[in-house]
């Protein structure tokens, strides 16, 4: 397990606590501590999280980036994943643009970033998981995927972001349910166990429904 990191600042836990998203606080503070830890495995990529939403995990990721002197690059088509579609449970209303009707988050996002003052450390990525992966193409520090949750969205996002983990890098996964009591089956099924049954990653920490790998060296 990595050493305690300094304490999270004030004004930033303010800006998490009113920012939209599904990260409680003790998986987004593990994902921050794992965060920095990766910046000290890997010190010369970046932090990759795939599903940026409005911001809230994003924000965890930022302030590891601040404390590690490192960078986080978020990717998201802002446009919704399946599950937070009108008529879905977890639907938001307030995130649907009144001109076209259809969702979007980007906006949100920017003012999010621009909210904690972590704009210096966060890139954004507007467009389709799969094919950004491919235009970057990098190594990264650490791969936080939180992005659709339906079967075929994870299915792309493990086939095309866990192997721009570097050797020694870590692989955090949201949303991951064994009991299928527990939530949807995607992320468990199609990112944790084939990253799992590789036989490349070991499971260092879980939190929650969050899960953290590290990528044999």
């Amino acid at each position: 397990m990595p050493g305690e990191p300094p304490p999270i600042d004030a004004e930033l836990a303010d800006v998490i606590a009113v920012t939209r998203g599904f990260m409680p606080d003790d998986e987004g503070a593990a994902l921050r501590r794992w965060g920095i830890e990766a910046f000290a495995r890997v010190d010369s990529g970046p932090i990759i999280e795939v599903g940026s939403y409005c911001g809230r995990s994003t924000l965890w990721l930022a302030d590891a980036a601040r404390v590690a002197r490192g960078h986080v690059v978020t990717v998201d088509h802002h446009r919704g994943s399946e599950e937070i579609q009108p008529g879905w449970e977890h639907h938001d209303p307030s995130v649907v643009d009144p001109r076209t009707g259809r969702m979007d988050t980007l906006p949100h996002l920017r003012r999010t970033l621009e909210a904690a003052g972590v704009e210096d450390v966060v890139t954004v990525v507007v467009g389709r998981s799969g094919m950004v992966g491919r235009l970057l193409g990098r190594r990264a520090a650490m791969v936080f995927i939180d992005g659709g949750h339906g079967d075929e969205e994870a299915r792309v996002d493990a086939e095309t972001w866990i192997p721009l983990v570097a050797p020694g890098g870590l692989l955090a996964i949201h949303d991951v349910h064994p009991n299928p009591a527990d939530g949807g089956r995607p992320p468990y099924e199609r990112i944790y166990r084939p990253a799992l049954d590789s036989g490349e990653f070991t499971e260092i920490d879980a939190v929650g429904s969050l899960r953290v790998l590290e990528r044999n060296a």
